[in-house]
């Protein structure tokens, strides 16, 4: 079991979590992210971990770049290492996400031997933390594997570009997402593992339940990865219910749409589409089926809603937490805002704090008044109810 020193009560050091965008991908353009440089986070790790308890958040979503690390088999940390020291200084409990949708360029993730690569990176990453960190961390191996598989096996909107293969691409995330959990484990038996997706809900047009059976086809797609984890769908590929130690959920106001036009549920009108599902209750579906304890993995708004999202939130793990639901933090996901993947001169305004140059050409940190206004609130709230 993991050192989960904190709050006696928290599941993490801080029932809130501070997500920092770690995409590392090769976009539609042809160029490699990564947002941990293009925010500065990556220089700037010690000053952003103690800027967090400022908020009173000691825990946090992070990201260590496999691309950078990983020369052919042989491990350079130096990436890594500024982030590992400044997160032990400042008392920050990590959840490092160990491929956040990127690889080297030398490594083919339809091989046999990605699945290998793989696990040996995760070994030699969580045996360099065990070296320089006096807690035990936790680990999400692959980030987003059906969000992944589909965005680069079935769009082709990330590399490697497939098209109706994300099913194939799905089962290969899997395999090296459980290859990595034994890696880990045989460094630091203590580790836990947490495996992250995005909640989703899809309904038909109206007047069109013709369309329901598509629908829900597509909605229960979402499962799909964490089945094959636990071991319930396709054993071949060695799952079971240990590698779902955890469930990282991910939910934005754009998780639920219409089949086929893709067209979203405004969860902004008033009165709200009545077709809009709360959250309380995808967190119950989802804990009905593996009860694991889960987390709000990552979630934010941009611009002026920002407030009212996390609001909403927090309501709704509130309602979930009085149902008996374990849901065992929020992860404001991203803490610092982040441009757009496809378009770095774009910026979101989605963090708690905003990015601006000063002379020197350096990012400063400017804290959005109203958004952390609205954040002690909510934190008020759930503090009320024992989570903080």
């Amino acid at each position: 079991m993991a050192d989960l020193s904190g709050t006696p009560d928290n599941f993490f050091r801080s029932f809130w979590i501070a997500g920092f965008e770690s995409a590392c991908h090769i976009n539609r353009a042809g160029l490699r992210l990564d947002m941990l440089a293009t925010t500065e986070h990556d220089q700037q790790a010690a000053q952003d971990y103690e800027l967090l308890h400022s908020i009173g958040i000691s825990t946090a979503r992070d990201g260590i770049r496999w691309h950078l690390i990983d020369k052919r088999g042989t491990y350079d940390f130096s990436s890594v290492a500024p982030m590992v020291e400044a997160a032990e200084q400042h008392g920050i409990q990590m959840i490092w996400s160990l491929c956040h949708y990127g690889w080297p360029n030398d490594v083919d993730v339809w091989s046999n031997a990605f699945v290998q690569r793989f696990a040996d990176y995760c070994g030699a990453t969580a045996r360099f933390i065990a070296e320089h960190s006096s807690t035990v961390p936790f680990y999400s191996p692959i980030n987003e594997i059906s969000y992944l598989a589909w965005m680069a096996g079935d769009q082709a909107r990330m590399h490697p570009f497939g098209k109706r293969r994300g099913a194939e691409l799905k089962r290969q995330l899997v395999r090296a997402a459980i290859a990595g959990c034994d890696a880990i484990w045989a460094v630091e038996p203590r580790a836990r593992i947490v495996h992250v997706d995005p909640l989703i809900h899809i309904v038909p047009p109206l007047r069109r339940q013709d369309l329901a059976s598509q629908a829900e086809v597509r909605r229960e797609g979402q499962f799909e990865a964490w089945d094959m984890l636990a071991g319930r769908v396709d054993p071949e590929l060695g799952g079971h219910p240990r590698y779902l130690q955890t469930i990282g959920v991910n939910f934005y106001y754009n998780n639920q749409w219409v089949h086929p036009s893709d067209r979203r549920l405004r969860w902004e009108d008033k009165p709200r589409d009545p077709r809009w599902v709360p959250l309380h209750q995808l967190l119950a579906e989802v804990y009905e089926r593996y009860r694991s304890p889960m987390f709000i993995s990552e979630t934010s708004h941009y611009g002026p809603d920002r407030g009212r999202w996390l609001k909403e939130v927090a309501s709704e793990v509130c309602a979930a937490r009085a149902m008996d639901i374990p849901v065992e933090g929020i992860c404001i996901y991203p803490i610092l805002d982040r441009p757009d993947w496809e378009n770095l001169n774009h910026w979101h305004n989605s963090g708690l704090w905003d990015l601006q140059r000063d002379q020197q050409g350096r990012l400063q940190r400017v804290l959005d008044e109203q958004y952390a206004t609205d954040l002690r609130r909510a934190q008020q709230q759930l503090k009320e109810l024992g989570y903080h």
